[in-house]
């Protein structure tokens, strides 16, 4: 799967139980436009191929898989550094994976929204009314201070 693959160091005895890890990380991502319900998406490393990430996901996560389909997302070239001198952001791969019939996958809603009961919508703009008036006293300059700055002060 992996391209360099380092194989432990032998051990007296030659014990059987070895577990193999890929040099590969890949990365769930949220998809910007609206996709099937069995497809998800992946950003890969460069050197992953189509092949390896069908093994990774089924030999290690036990997930059936019907297709695979990848894209070379180019970086965007647009930033400048302190010397104005464009700078790159890496490439990256973008794998698009068809689960097996039947599979769906769909993106966990991590922070949902809390629901406000139907008169609360009044309530927001009293806070909001009163931070403003809090604000506005704090910047009346004080009477006592006799024309003397803030900032001359402690």
């Amino acid at each position: 799967m992996a391209r360099n693959v380092l194989y432990p160091l032998y051990q007296l005895g030659n014990p059987q139980l070895r577990v193999f890890r890929t040099n590969f990380f890949i990365r769930l991502v949220r998809p910007g436009t609206a996709q099937p319900e069995d497809t998800v998406q992946f950003r890969i490393p460069m050197e992953m191929t189509r092949v390896d990430l069908r093994n990774y996901l089924e030999r290690i996560y036990n997930v059936p898989v019907a297709a695979v389909r990848t894209r070379i997302q180019h970086g965007s070239n647009r930033k400048r550094d302190h010397r104005n001198i464009r700078v790159k952001k890496p490439d990256y791969k973008v794998a698009y994976v068809q689960l097996a019939h039947g599979q769906t996958f769909t993106f966990p809603d991590l922070f949902p929204e809390k629901k406000s009961p139907e008169g609360s919508s009044g309530d927001h703009d009293d806070i909001r009314d009163q931070l403003l008036e809090d604000q506005r006293q704090r910047q009346i300059p004080d009477p006592r201070r006799g024309g003397v700055p803030n900032w001359f002060g402690l």
